[in-house]
Parts: structure tokens; sequence; C-alpha cells
């Protein structure tokens, strides 16, 4: 009997032991999947990871012994290339956490691998709502954007507006799908009629048969369910087609700011979309961005993606610094910071609800006359601001397993 209980303090003493090493493990690696040379490179690329860099400085895990390193890839927009990727990352180098990971459809792949390995991915890249609904999991939290917030924002603002007609152009892959549907149903719930769609293949160059399709449509609005180059080259052709001089209006669902330094402000202006974080907000962001611009080579501002990656980066990092270390468990640490209000000086207060979408306000903008504009990247107009609970999808219309109902 006494053999028995020696032996069974003696594995609990080991059991303890072995709890307080993983504890004590402040090791932690970051992945940034993004496009660092396509169309969306000026969105993520070389400026999500200087964003996840300026979140590991000012994070201050390194004064306490934390030892965070970072690696990043470019998955040229394939969703096989991000997937293999994913697997030597996880695999060989030991990758903990995924961040930005533009593309619905490489976010979509990669979600289901980091989903099967126990790893994390905070998505800021990817617009896909069905992240956070049909294709929801523990692991993976959505944290800037989705498709269904967008629609949620400018479609409505555009129907009561008196835009009640749409034709959409849709990049042909998951992204362009996903704002198209969730569009399609604001605008018929909001009172108004889809004419029709056409499909162009990612990264086109040439939008001149799809925008005739859509000027001929007559809809008041072109919805451009497309996103970084695709979108800025349809809004400069359709100028030069004289679509918006000839009364009908480009809706751009998925815009950011480089676009419109891209298209300058003399073709941007009048444009209204919906963001998530803007530079110039409040003081909290504009200190964060011009720390930023200054870090890089084309002084940009940063994206509300990049920006995403920061936020994102410091709350995980605020929760395994209380959990007193990294235990390299992705749905144990998602659980924590799912738990864990959010509160940094991007996105302000927030939360992370059950299906792992992060809860913040969304703004709807205007771009600025070139007269209005006081200087450089000032390109905004603020039209309104909705709560967090009211411009994500609300959880009783939730497909997600992971949500109670």
């Amino acid at each position: 009997m006494k053999h028995r209980i020696s032996a069974l303090f003696l594995g609990t003493a080991l059991a303890l032991a072995a709890g307080s090493a993983v504890a004590q493990d402040k090791t932690v690696k970051i992945g940034v999947l993004t496009d660092n040379s396509g169309l969306y490179s000026d969105l993520g690329g070389a400026g999500s990871t200087l964003a996840a860099q300026m979140a590991v400085e000012d994070s201050g895990l390194a004064a306490k012994g934390w030892k965070i390193d970072i690696v990043s890839a470019d998955h040229q927009n394939k969703p096989d290339i991000g997937t293999t990727v994913a697997r030597q990352w996880i695999d060989v180098e030991k990758v903990d956490i995924f961040v930005d990971v533009l593309n619905s459809g490489v976010a979509l792949a990669v979600n289901n691998l980091v989903k099967e390995k126990n790893a994390i991915m905070i998505n800021t890249g990817a617009a896909t709502s069905d992240l956070t609904n049909t294709q929801c999991s523990p692991n993976t939290i959505h944290w800037v954007y989705d498709t269904y917030m967008l629609a949620n924002s400018t479609g409505q603002a555009l129907v009561k507006a008196g835009g009640d007609t749409w034709y959409f152009l849709t990049a042909d892959y998951a992204f362009g799908h996903a704002l198209e549907r969730d569009t399609s149903a604001v605008v018929v719930k909001s009172g108004g009629k889809v004419i029709g769609t056409v499909r162009h293949p990612l990264n086109s160059s040439d939008f001149s048969s799809f925008l005739l399709q859509a000027q001929a449509s007559k809809a008041k609005i072109i919805g451009m369910a497309n996103a970084g180059g695709d979108t800025t080259n349809t809004i400069k052709q359709a100028a030069e087609f004289g679509i918006v001089s000839g009364g009908q209006k480009l809706a751009g669902l998925l815009l950011f700011i480089n676009d419109v330094h891209s298209l300058g402000l003399k073709v941007a202006q009048g444009l209204n979309f919906t963001e998530t974080f803007y530079w110039d907000l409040n003081d909290g962001t504009r200190a964060f961005s011009k720390r930023f611009s200054e870090r890089m080579k084309n002084k940009a501002m940063p994206s509300m993606v990049q920006a995403g990656v920061y936020s994102g980066l410091i709350h995980y990092f605020k929760t395994i610094d209380a959990m007193g270390g990294n235990p390299h468990d992705g749905v144990k640490v998602v659980a924590k910071m799912k738990e864990t209000p959010t509160d940094d000086p991007l996105f302000g207060k927030g939360t992370i609800r059950a299906d792992g979408r992060k809860l913040h306000p969304a703004y709807l903008f205007e771009v600025k006359k070139p007269a209005e504009s006081k200087g450089p990247w000032d390109y905004y107009k603020l039209v309104g601001t909705t709560p967090g609970e009211q411009a994500f999808r609300p959880l009783s219309e939730s497909a997600c397993p992971l949500v109670k109902k």
C-alpha cells in the first residue's frame, strides 16, 4: 500500500513538473502568410511583416524573457502554395500562429490545416464571412472585416440613398462570390433588386467587356465585388468609359486606403466604402501610423489588414503572457483569447465571439475632393459609424457549430 501511495505522489509530482515546464515555455514563432508580389501586396505584404515586428517590440515580452521569431512567405494567391507553406511551417519550423493570410481561397484552405494541426490563425486579410460561419474553427479568429459587414454597411447605405438596382462585377473566386452573395442579400432585404452579374478572373488587366455589360444593364449601382489592383483597374477603366458621368454609380464594396492613394483623389473622389481602421481616426491610430509610415520604404500609411496584424498579435501576446507561457495548444489559447476583452490603440475596446468573430465598429467613409485634402494621405470623410454588435452577422443567423443555439 505504501509503495502505491509513494508511486501516486511521485506521478503527481512529475505531472505538476511537466505542466510547469509547459507553462514556462516562452518561445513563439509567428508566420506572416501574405501576398508579397501580387495584386494585394500593398494591402499586406511587407507592411504586414512590419506590423508584426512592431507588435513584438511593443508587447514588452522580450524584457520578460520571451523569444519571439517571425517568418514570412508569399502564397502567390494560390491555395495549394499557401497550404504547402503552412504545412512546412507547422511540421518543420514549429510556427505557432498565422497572421494576415490575404485571399479568401488561401485562408479557407489554411483554416482547415490550422485546425487539423491545432495551431492558430488570426486572419486579418481574407474577407469571406464563411471563416466565422459555415467554416468556423476553434483555432481561428477573424479580426478586421468580412463580406457580411461590408455588405451590411456599404450595401445598405447605398440602397437607402436610392441605389435600388444593382449589377455586380465580381472576382471569380471564394472572396468575390462571398461578397456578391452577402451584398445581394442585403440589397434585396433593403428593397432593391439585383439585375445581373459578370465574373472576371483574379488579377485582370482589361475590364472593358465586363464594364460594357454593366453599363448596358442600366443598373443604378455597379457593385465591385473585387479588391486591390482589380478594383483600382475597374475604377480607372470605368472613368474612361464615362460610366459615372453617364449616371451610374460605382460601389467600392472593398476598398483600402492604398487603393485610394493609387487612384488619386481626382479619380476616387466621392467613392463610399467601409473600413474598420483609418490612420487619422484618433490619437492612437495617428501615433501608430506615423511610426509605421516612417519604417515603410514607400512611406505608406497602414491598411486595415496591416493594422489588424498588429492589433491581433497584441491581444495574443497579452493572452499567452497572462497564461504564464506558450502551451503550444491552439484551441486552448484561442479559447483564452475569446474570454479576454480586447483593447488596443488601433481598434479600441472589443470582444471575440464564440464563432471567432472579432467585434469592433465599422466606419462608412467618403473619399474627399482634392480641394478638401489637407496633406498626404488625408483622404477620408467619416460618414457614419456602425457599432460592432450591429455591423457583423448576428449569432442568431450563424451556421457556426461553435455557437450554442
